[in-house]
């Protein structure tokens, strides 16, 4: 008897009639993914599979983990970057304590009460020093006097610190905003990753349908 070729469920649902298993739901997912078969009827509770064969679903199996593979390697490179946003200032609780700046700053602290008044009132983010991005800034605050006046000053009086006295809060907004963004990646690769090992799977009960 001529094999039946078949690219969609309703097509192999008019040619044949099995039970709606595990087989049956993993075909499915074979069609819905483009997936083409011949098939024969065989005096068996299912047909005999001509096409595809146990060789080619294992070139179908290996590409998809191969992609899965990359997935996945982007899923740990994104829950790094998550992890790292998440303990940013922790870290940098730390590494403060390797920075002489620091230093400089606590000693201004306990000698300067006007300096100690200052560095609270912008809530000066100094645990930030091994930052390259902040050491500048602090810098600038310890050591240059006119420049703590004017930062003040703009703490305390323009419209952008109106609801929040604290010269770092952008650090937190950036670190929040990196966070969202790793989350959202993460969700999304996650999601990929497990459809891919749906298929996988999906493929391994066909490669066995075909060995039959």
């Amino acid at each position: 008897m001529a094999s039946n070729i078949i690219s969609s469920m309703r097509a192999f649902d008019e040619n044949f009639e099995v039970t709606k298993d595990e087989r049956y739901q993993a075909l499915e997912k074979y069609f819905i993914r483009g997936g083409v078969i011949s098939a024969v009827k065989s005096g068996k509770p299912w047909p005999k599979l001509a096409y595809p064969s146990p060789m080619r679903i294992d070139v179908q199996i290996k590409e998809l983990e191969e992609l899965k593979d990359v997935y996945s390697k982007k899923n740990n490179t994104w829950k790094e970057k998550l992890s790292q946003a998440k303990t940013y200032h922790q870290r940098h609780q730390f590494k403060k304590f390797a920075e002489p700046l620091y230093w400089k700053h606590v000693a201004k602290t306990i000698s300067d009460p006007d300096y100690k008044s200052d560095a609270g009132s912008v809530s000066l983010p100094v645990h930030l020093v091994a930052d390259p991005k902040w050491k500048p800034m602090v810098k600038m605050f310890v050591d240059d006097l006119e420049y703590r006046k004017n930062l003040v000053e703009t703490v305390q009086n323009s419209i952008v610190y109106k609801d929040d006295k604290k010269v770092g809060k952008y650090a937190d907004i950036l670190q929040d905003f990196r966070s969202e963004i790793s989350t959202s990646k993460i969700d999304d690769l996650s999601k990929k990753v497990s459809k891919l090992e749906e298929e996988i799977k999906s493929l391994q009960l066909i490669k066995k349908w075909a060995k039959e």
